[in-house]
């Protein structure tokens, strides 16, 4: 896929701005006014007798595209509702309106007339959310298709921005949106292969991939050999019904300082989950390729991470691992031993992602993390508890709670604190090993959390359960959260 041209610049006469579609926000305040106003004069009127048809008042949904008859090939109009009312939220639904409408033209150059956005606050929100919506509306997924789908025809687009920000803020703003919408991408990608190709070896040449095109990032490749020197028996107890070793993936970028403390991202790489001897139903079960939705995560926020530069420190971990049932399969009541001494009793096969992570969690222990961030689709309770909208969210630490869901608030790629109490970790007591690895029926989400909880008494750790939010059933495809959120945060972290 090309890469989308995106920059900001003053434009002092719209009118004369030659491009194939001119995008402008339309207020629905009855009257056209400075930017609005140059263009409508420099086609004719048109503008200004739509509106006076009635059919488009500029409500905040609406959208009409008009033929040029002036420099512009295109007008494509975005209603916005009153500009009085034009807060964070009004901007990013415009944004979203912008990026879906742009995606369905055949322009292949556009630009966006923010001149008459007086907000230079809201602006500076919409910026970056915009330029990730365009990015992202611009995947297509070809892989395994015998025909491709159509490329985005849109190759660039200029921002007028007026005087509301400097020049270098504006593009600043824009290329953080569009290298977060690249990770996006990467992530989606990733967790949209089906499980016959992106195995856990697969995700290995990908991080060595991703190694040789960033010189601040170097990887390592464990193998189940040297998991079994480490004593991972949790991971390879999920991989042993397998055919498909396990690996376990570290990318270690180095932007900071050389002895500032790393943030550490693990994400879970089921790569695919049969449930093994607990076997899940058949109804969906292809949506368990959709299981490495953390482990995308990670890919992709290592590689906006490193297409910013922030100057931070930062490990991403991905376990993985095939879930399978055979002869070899771990079976329920099977006892194993983590990496951390802990001993767990299996009792359900389908509970995998938690035996992962737990050892992953151990493995982050040496880097002295600033803060340990785990990414997972772990639970269907989840989904019951949050829908698809909010990714859950648990923490040992309440700041790190905060600032997690500040990023998740400002990127738009939000999460929910879930209660993490020490009453519910009774519910994992068992007469056979140190821990369960479910705690019944009721708060399942939250027992699995409490589980993990005990790997990492350590350093300030979340966990975010994606499974909500990691893919969609219709239209079926991964859609890359939470890379925004995890992406604003270490840019937070970073003074960006």
């Amino acid at each position: 896929m090309s890469k989308l041209t995106l920059s900001a610049r003053k434009i002092d006469d719209a009118g004369k701005q030659r491009t194939q579609c001119a995008v402008l926000p339309i207020f629905g305040d009855g009257k056209l006014a400075g930017v609005a106003k140059d263009l409508d004069k420099a086609n004719g009127g048109s503008i200004s007798q739509l509106l006076s048809l009635g059919d488009f008042a500029g409500k905040a949904g609406q959208s009409h595209l008009l033929p040029g008859t002036g420099a512009a090939a295109r007008l494509l109009l975005i209603g916005c509702g009153k500009q009085a009312d034009m807060d964070s939220g009004a901007g990013r639904a415009f944004g979203e309106h912008v990026a879906k409408a742009l995606a369905g033209l055949k322009a292949k150059d556009a630009v966006l007339f923010l001149d008459d956005m007086k907000d230079s606050d809201a602006l500076r929100e919409l910026l970056p959310y915009a330029a990730r919506l365009v990015t992202t509306a611009r995947y297509r997924y070809n892989e395994t298709l015998s025909k491709p789908k159509p490329a985005a025809q849109l190759g660039k687009l200029v921002v007028s921005i007026g005087n509301g920000l400097s020049t270098r803020d504006a593009n600043r703003l824009l290329g953080q949106g569009q290298q977060t919408g690249d990770g996006v991408n990467v992530a989606r990608e990733l967790a949209n292969l089906p499980g016959n190709i992106c195995t856990p070896n697969y995700l290995a040449k990908e991080a060595r991939k991703l190694g040789r095109k960033h010189g601040k990032l170097t990887t390592k490749i464990l193998d189940e050999k040297k998991m079994r020197e480490l004593g991972m028996g949790s991971l390879l107890s999920v991989s042993a019904g397998s055919d498909e070793p396990a690996r376990f993936i570290i990318m270690e970028y180095k932007g900071g300082k050389a002895k500032a403390q790393p943030y550490v991202l693990v994400g879970k790489g089921i790569t695919f989950d049969t449930g093994g001897i607990s076997l899940k139903p058949g109804a969906k079960m292809d949506e368990m390729k959709f299981d490495m939705g953390g482990a995308a995560s990670v890919f992709g926020t290592m590689s906006a991470l490193c297409e910013l530069e922030l100057p931070i420190n930062v490990v991403g971990i991905v376990a993985a691992a095939e879930n399978m049932p055979s002869g070899r399969a771990t079976k329920p009541g099977d006892v194993v031993t983590s990496m951390s001494g802990r001993t767990i009793e299996i009792l359900n096969t389908d509970a995998e992602g938690r035996l992962v992570l737990c050892d992953a969690l151990t493995y982050a222990e040496r880097y002295k993390p600033a803060a340990v961030i785990d990414i997972a689709t772990l639970t269907g309770a989840c989904v019951v508890a949050l829908g698809h909208h909010a990714s859950g969210l648990y923490a040992n630490k309440d700041s790190l709670a905060d600032e997690l869901l500040a990023a998740g608030t400002q990127s738009h790629d939000r999460a929910w604190r879930m209660p993490l109490w020490d009453d519910y970790q009774k519910q994992l007591n068992t007469n056979f090993a140190d821990v369960a690895n479910i705690g019944g029926p009721g708060g399942g989400s939250i027992t699995a959390a409490c589980f993990l909880a005990r790997f990492a008494e350590k350093y300030d750790w979340a966990h975010l359960d994606i499974a909500g939010s990691a893919w969609t059933s219709a239209p079926k495809g991964a859609t890359g959260r939470p890379v925004a959120m995890l992406t604003r945060y270490l840019q937070d972290r970073a003074g960006q």
